[in-house]
């Protein structure tokens, strides 16, 4: 399952974002991930949730994007969700269609049984037709 919290910057993505993998650690079964573009929201996070700086590990285009998470679902059987903040510049996508992503992401969520829930910083108004039943939160 993909959900979508979409919003322009500056509209509270992140604080959503944060809590809700802060409830959803209490009753997690497994472990979950979260990926972001910096370390800033380390002290914000339940210290249960893997943290991922995204940009330590030199991605720089949306196809090494979907393989780094590939990478990361192969090393923990037990991944349940991962949550993506800033979305668009994480997954290199900033000024691109997010479409064929998020269709490899809901792929992966199928195959894997993994959860995501991503942070995208634009307007419900500029998604394509086919995200817009994704959208779990629009600010």
């Amino acid at each position: 399952m993909i959900q979508l919290i979409v919003g322009e910057k500056g509209k509270g993505k992140t604080k959503s974002l944060l809590d809700k993998v802060n409830s959803e650690i209490k009753q997690a079964r497994g472990s979950i991930v979260y990926l972001d573009k910096s370390a800033k929201h380390m002290y914000e996070l339940n210290n249960k949730v893997r943290l991922i700086v995204a940009p330590d590990y030199m991605v720089n285009s949306s196809e090494e994007f979907l393989g780094f998470v590939s990478g990361i679902i192969s090393q923990d059987h037990d991944l349940q969700q991962m949550y993506f903040d800033s979305f668009l510049k994480i997954a290199c996508l900033e000024g691109q269609d997010i479409t064929p992503v998020v269709e490899r992401l809901s792929k992966m969520s199928e195959k894997f049984g993994v959860d995501f829930v991503l942070s995208v910083s634009c307007d419900e108004a500029d998604l394509s037709e086919s995200l817009k039943p994704m959208i779990a939160v629009s600010l």
